[in-house]
């Protein structure tokens, strides 16, 4: 099932409900609170495959709509550095995706050919993925084991951030921790995944899964995304030991949401509302966010929907954090939201198996 960007006509509105609660779990959870590690992979499996054709999100079967007549797009704006956050919110357009998800319009992002033979990481992948081995470090407890290296404290109270780790110490400590290997496929960037776009936002953990699926992909479970991000050294950034600002998206300053204006998220509240919130960039803005493996913008920039690892839990998980001032490290998770919430910083990627 394919999907095109579709223009949010002005003044339309849609009829939307949402479960009991929704906004409540979210005013508490919803700073990218982030819950426990996980345990063992698993899950279905599924090849990543496909052609170099734009990706389209199949999360539903609403008919394309015409864009309105009285509606003008302007090209996004890169980031440019120094920039200031309001003079990139000036160039801003929103486009509605299926009628029901959220992305900033711009220009077309790199093309997947072309990412790939730069990066020369696609390995056994279908195009614009990235062939993941390697053994995982195992234990429960490992981000809080992991503190114990924290050599500058941004914050020691709940969301604890860690502005530099002492690589030596961790290795130490984590030397003769059981470890499990991994083998997969991981798309490169946030979905849409590519270079220079802008992430879809407003997506549901149902809707992230069936828009895997409809690539022949599949959610990642969160031990493939936290591999993906950590590497084999279990390091707590995808770029290392340092809370670099200049590397990751994040800790960005905190805005009040007003959790009404997303219903429905199709409205033209919404899409003001997202405006007012937004603090991040297209994918790839930010070239020293990447993990050991090649794999961009894992931490910062938007939360993303795994699949839990651990049998009989929830399925929804979040990994990553946002923009804002929260741990955004590899390990953490947000397991606190079922899989019909969606919310302005969310988004996913997709993995896969590599080719036999």
């Amino acid at each position: 099932m394919k999907l095109g960007s579709l223009v949010h006509p002005r003044g339309s509105r849609a009829r939307t409900t949402r479960r009991a609660g929704l906004f409540v779990v979210a005013a508490l959870l919803g700073i990218a609170a982030n819950g426990a590690t996980s345990s063992a992979s698993g899950g279905d499996a599924a090849r990543g495959g496909g052609s170099d054709a734009p990706p389209a999100l199949g999360v539903g079967a609403a008919a394309p709509r015409a864009p309105s007549a009285d509606v003008r797009l302007a090209p996004s704006l890169l980031p440019v550095p120094g920039a200031p956050d309001s003079a990139l919110a000036a160039a801003r357009e929103w486009q509605l995706v299926q009628g029901r998800h959220w992305q900033i319009r711009g220009p077309a992002g790199e093309a997947w050919a072309v990412t790939d033979a730069r990066e020369k990481n696609r390995g056994a992948c279908g195009p614009g993925m990235i062939e993941v081995a390697g053994n995982m470090k195992r234990h429960f407890l490992l981000d809080e084991l992991q503190m114990q290296a924290c050599t500058n404290w941004i914050d020691r109270k709940w969301p604890q951030r860690c502005g530099e780790y002492d690589r030596d110490k961790w290795l130490a400590l984590s030397k003769d921790l059981p470890t499990q290997a991994l083998h997969f496929c991981i798309d490169r960037f946030e979905y849409p995944n590519r270079k220079d776009e802008y992430p879809i936002i407003l997506v549901s953990w149902y809707e992230a899964r069936d828009a895997c699926q409809a690539e022949g992909k599949r959610l990642c479970t969160e031990d493939e995304w936290t591999f993906a991000c950590e590497g084999e050294e279990a390091q707590p950034y995808p770029n290392g030991y340092v809370r670099d600002p200049e590397a990751c998206l994040n800790d960005r300053p905190w805005k009040q949401f007003h959790d009404s204006a997303f219903i429905p998220r199709s409205g033209d509240k919404a899409r003001d509302e997202l405006d007012r919130l937004w603090q991040g960039h297209p994918s790839g803005a930010r070239p020293l966010c990447k993990s050991p493996f090649g794999v961009y913008d894992m931490t910062g920039n938007i939360d993303e929907w795994t699949r839990s690892s651990i049998a009989g839990e929830r399925p929804s998980v979040l990994k990553g954090g946002y923009w804002g001032p929260v741990r955004t490290r590899c390990r953490p998770a947000t397991k606190a939201h079922d899989e019909s919430h969606t919310f302005y910083q969310q988004g996913f990627r997709c993995c896969g198996d590599p080719s036999k």
